[in-house]
C-alpha cells in the first residue's frame, strides 16, 4: 500500500485540508473496498448525472437515501425472520450495505427511484447566481466624464 504525505500542503496552503482528507479516505478505503451492491454513474446532462444501484430482493421499504453535507449515503438492512426460508441454493445477495459517495459543492439530490430491483437516485449541480461569472460592463472615458459633469 501507498501512504502520501500531506503535511507539506498544509504548511503551504490554507483550505485545502477537505481535499487532503478526501485523499487519505479514498487510499485507505482502495483496500477495503467492497463490491457489493454494484452500482453505475452515468452523466445525464451537462450538470446531472445518475446513480443507479442493483438492489435485487431490496423493497423501497429497506433502503434508506440521505444526503448530509458534502455526501451520499445509501444503505439497506432486510429483516428476515431467522429459520423462515430454507434455501438450497442462495445467489442474490440480500445482506446489509452502506454505499457512499462524495458529492462537489453545490450537488444536490433531485429525486429517487426504486424500480425493477434498481435504485435509481439522479443528482443535478446548481450553482447559485452570486458564484456564476458574470460580464462587467466598461464605461467609456467620455460617458464617465458626462456622468461627473451630472453629478456636479
Amino acid at each position: 500500500m501507498r501512504t502520501f504525505d500531506f503535511s507539506p500542503l498544509y504548511r503551504a496552503s490554507v483550505g485545502f485540508d477537505q481535499m487532503a482528507e478526501m485523499m487519505d479516505r479514498l487510499l485507505a478505503s482502495e483496500t477495503q473496498a467492497s463490491n457489493y451492491p454494484p452500482y453505475n454513474i452515468e452523466k445525464t446532462g451537462d450538470d446531472a448525472w445518475r446513480i443507479s444501484i442493483a438492489v435485487a430482493g431490496f423493497s423501497a421499504d429497506d433502503l434508506n437515501v440521505e444526503a448530509r453535507e458534502n455526501a451520499l449515503v445509501i444503505s439497506a438492512s432486510k429483516d428476515e425472520a431467522a429459520g423462515e426460508r430454507v434455501y438450497l441454493h442462495r445467489g442474490i445477495a440480500t445482506r446489509a450495505f452502506e454505499r457512499r459517495f462524495t458529492l462537489a459543492d453545490h450537488v444536490r439530490v433531485s429525486g429517487a427511484a426504486h424500480e425493477n430491483g434498481m435504485l435509481h437516485i439522479d443528482l443535478v449541480k446548481e450553482v447559485p447566481e452570486a458564484l456564476k461569472p458574470r460580464q462587467i460592463e466598461i464605461a467609456r472615458g467620455a460617458s464617465r466624464q458626462l456622468e461627473a459633469e451630472a453629478v456636479n
